[in-house]
């Protein structure tokens, strides 16, 4: 027995359980902290978190058998039944640690080259129920399982992001966002607010409220009656070399007017030189200390973005005209793109994602999973004082983090 516990113990700092002061702790414990700092005890999982940046993990020992343990393995079945504290090895080569019920492993351990889990199992010996799992390099999973799969509610962190939300056989879906009235809602409108067809409609601006978060909101999600105040609002300004918004500078004064924290923005296009682009921005688009940072709007298809010679060739173009719009504002854009740009372009432009704010666009149940300011989450929202539909965003975070967000990231 004891070769056994000699083994198990040597794996442990190959598993993760190493240095707390070493760069990969480090890295995990700022991501944990960036997820605190944006949530707070009404969000899904939110004590599930705080407990394992407060505590570590838990579940190692929670789940690890104590007192005699017997040797067996994954065979028995056909020769007696198995009862209580038990070691042994799956199919697969790993050994677990566990305790068994009328033959059926109910909790325990179980550790393979890749990394140890820790939780409960059914009776084909594969994940099931609560658990967590830590591997090598240090991410750690705990949540839901099923058939050996993240399935259900549960959280990974790693050094490079947190993830928080739903699953779905081992695939995250995204974070299930609770809306409710403490959160920080806004607007980004243009000239279609304005107009329909040859009719032309006028803002009542002291009457902006938020009355419906749009068809895809399920009512599940939402905390009591949806009659939100607009908090920001973006106003589209300009869009490649020669477009500009009639209604911007009107719509624009109208929110100084009343305090409404407004920011403007640029549609970026593909074909046109970037430089260009950003001198029309910043030529036709007014700002004042305390606005909210410029976006730049990134929207092409798979088709124009071959066109212009590839990713790589669009990235650089997005640089000029970032580099362009901080230099004369003093204030770095915010990146507005959609879910699908994330996941196929975003990875080959690390330096934005790591030295920029996003705002996605995602529109249904599940929040983006990456870092981001705001996320428009729908594009048939209904305001009170506005004609038709209007999109619709949320703020990354509470009163708290909103206020450091127009400190910190506001034109100067």
């Amino acid at each position: 027995m004891r070769y056994l516990w000699i083994l198990i113990a040597s794996m442990f700092p190959l598993l993760g359980y190493g240095d707390a002061l070493s760069q990969r702790r480090q890295l995990i414990m700022g991501e944990l902290e960036y997820y605190l700092q944006r949530h707070n005890v009404v969000d899904e999982g939110f004590d599930m978190v705080a407990r394992f940046a407060k505590e570590g993990d838990s579940t190692l020992t929670a789940y690890m058998p104590h007192g005699n343990l017997v040797l067996t393995n994954a065979f028995a079945i056909l020769k007696r039944k198995r009862e209580g504290k038990q070691v042994l090895k799956d199919h697969n080569g790993r050994i677990i640690i566990g305790t068994f019920r009328n033959d059926t492993l109910v909790s325990g351990i179980r550790i393979d080259p890749q990394g140890t889990y820790a939780g409960q199992f059914n009776r084909h010996l594969e994940a099931c129920g609560h658990g967590s799992y830590q591997k090598a390099d240090g991410t750690y999973y705990e949540g839901h399982w099923e058939e050996d799969r993240q399935h259900g509610f549960g959280f990974c962190v790693s050094t490079t992001n947190l993830r928080a939300g739903q699953w779905k056989r081992g695939r995250f879906l995204g974070e299930r966002m609770q809306y409710t009235t403490e959160r920080i809602y806004g607007i980004d409108i243009s000239r279609y607010q304005h107009e329909k067809g040859r009719k032309r409609f006028n803002i009542n601006w002291k009457q902006l409220r938020i009355t419906h978060l749009g068809r895809r909101i399920s009512e599940q999600r939402i905390n009591g009656e949806v009659d939100y105040p607009v908090s920001f609002v973006y106003i589209k300004s300009t869009e490649g070399i020669s477009i500009n918004n009639r209604y911007f500078d009107a719509d624009y004064l109208s929110c100084h007017k009343l305090g409404i924290p407004v920011g403007a923005y640029h549609f970026f296009s593909t074909r046109q030189d970037p430089s260009s682009q950003a001198s029309h921005f910043l030529k036709h688009t007014s700002f004042r200390k305390g606005d909210l940072p410029p976006m730049l709007d990134i929207e092409p298809s798979d088709a124009l973005i071959e066109q212009m010679g590839g990713a790589e060739v669009l990235f650089k173009n997005i640089r000029i005209w970032l580099k362009s719009v901080e230099r004369a504002t003093g204030a770095r854009p915010l990146l507005y793109v959609n879910q699908r740009f994330v996941n196929t372009y975003l990875d080959k432009a690390p330096d934005l994602k790591r030295d920029y704010h996003f705002w996605i666009a995602r529109y249904g149940e599940y929040k983006p999973d990456i870092h981001l300011d705001l996320w428009q989450l729908s594009s048939d929202g209904v305001v009170r004082g506005m004609q038709g539909t209007v999109d619709l965003n949320v703020f990354n975070g509470y009163q708290g983090q909103w206020e450091e967000f127009l400190r910190e990231q506001t034109i100067k």
